[in-house]
């Protein structure tokens, strides 16, 4: 008999397991889809594979739409100051690895301004020159190499580099920094931890990426440019400078949040296309006047990041659950953007799909994803490229990276048939 509450029962329905994020997305959906309908706030066990022991006895997930929504957009109820994962993580690398996302309040507003001003679609706009030269530098390459790794030859490139770029980092330390970002993303995943305890790998991603902030941050002072990194050393929060481990803590966060999602989107985004070729030729009939809702739809279907954790603030309820204060509620994005009560045949790829309001980039509210105009124009341009210049692409079944939180490719083999020169 279990010794939990009546109302702390864990739910039938488990999403906690690791063998339950080593499922495929459409073998997921079908607990996701029976809570969703029925029990969209559900009581569910803590989440396998965290590094430490939890100190609660589990979260509640929610997994509609419409509660999505609500508890993204009620941060007075559901905070994100106490972490945004749904593993129990140290604090300090808690403190490292979250930066803004895990503020609340003023603070956060602050900080997230100070990064904002980069990613506007004015900004984004002056960027788009660059953008364009780099996809056609990518496919350039693709077809020259004729076949091989998608992710490594295609998608990483093109967020790595513009993230970097906009964020003036040199050259030497790009690779090693989206690796660092990887490994913060994979840690549960065993080919991406070759034999490291989870801890390790987190800590080793985390430690990198602050190490080559911090790096950066003094790099910038000495010789300050005209980029986002250079307006953060001079900026001022509350009348003071940013500290160096501020600084470092800001590129752990925007070194993840520029890499993994919009490389994922290209991966995924690029495989759906392939395997609707209807829907392929309805978007080539006039790019321009249907690339901005078929990329709204290609983010609702890949939903890169999959989870997000907030912390009830009181006691309060939701879904007709009652929920206590300090009670975890985990947001489950890739639930949410399958729900059948607000997208008509949501496992049907349909770029002609009215806009129904995704929460891929969150379900609005002061976390709102800052970079979704630059993720936007990303996809935009790759997608562009890739169908107009490589007809005869073809991709392999990819291999999805085991984890609850960035739903990422590991790969994906690619050919390209016959050349197309441009």
């Amino acid at each position: 008999m279990s010794t939990l509450p009546a109302d702390r029962e864990y739910d039938p329905v488990e999403v906690s397991s690791l063998s339950f994020w080593a499922m495929s997305p459409r073998e997921r959906d079908v607990r996701l889809s029976e809570l969703r309908q029925n029990r969209p706030v559900s009581w569910q066990p803590p989440a396998e594979g965290g590094i430490m022991t939890p100190e609660n006895d589990g979260y509640w997930a929610v997994t509609s739409h419409e509660l999505i929504r609500y508890v993204s957009r009620n941060p007075e109820l559901f905070c994100s100051g106490e972490g945004v994962q749904m593993e129990e993580v140290p604090k300090d690398i808690l403190e490292a690895a979250e930066g803004f996302l895990g503020m609340d309040g003023e603070r956060h507003m602050i900080m997230r301004k100070l990064v904002s001003g980069a990613f506007t679609p004015k900004q984004v706009k002056r960027l788009e020159e660059g953008i364009r030269a780099r996809a056609v530098g990518i496919v350039d390459r693709l077809l020259e190499i004729g076949e091989g790794d998608f992710v490594q030859n295609v998608s990483k490139h093109m967020p790595m580099n513009t993230f970097y770029e906009v964020a003036g980092l040199p050259e030497q330390y790009r690779d090693q920094a989206a690796h660092n970002a990887d490994e913060m993303a994979a840690w549960n995943d065993p080919d991406v931890a070759a034999g490291r305890p989870p801890a390790e790998v987190l800590m080793d991603g985390t430690i990198g990426n602050l190490s080559i902030g911090f790096e950066f941050a003094e790099l910038t002072r000495s010789c300050p440019r005209d980029d986002v990194w250079s307006n953060l050393i001079s900026a001022e929060v509350e009348g003071k400078k940013l500290t160096d481990e501020e600084l470092a803590t800001m590129f752990v966060l925007l070194s993840f949040a520029g890499n993994d999602t919009t490389r994922t989107s290209i991966s995924l985004g690029t495989k759906v296309f392939l395997e609707n070729p209807d829907q392929l030729a309805y978007l080539l009939e006039d790019f321009n006047g249907r690339i901005n809702n078929a990329i709204e739809e290609v983010l609702r279907w890949v939903s890169p990041i999959m989870t997000f954790r907030r912390t009830a603030t009181q006691d309060t309820e939701l879904g007709g659950r009652q929920i206590r204060k300090g009670d975890w509620v985990v947001m489950f994005y890739a639930s949410g953007n399958r729900d059948e009560s607000v997208f008509v045949d949501p496992w049907k790829f349909d770029i002609s799909r009215k806009p129904q309001g995704h929460v891929a980039f969150g379900g609005g509210g002061p976390h709102f994803c800052i970079g979704s105009f630059l993720a936007q124009s990303m996809l935009r341009n790759m997608f562009d490229q890739l169908f107009h210049r490589v007809p005869d692409l073809a991709l392999t079944e990819p291999e999805l990276l085991v984890g609850n939180f960035a739903g990422a490719v590991k790969r994906m083999h690619a050919t390209t048939g016959c050349p197309v020169a441009h």
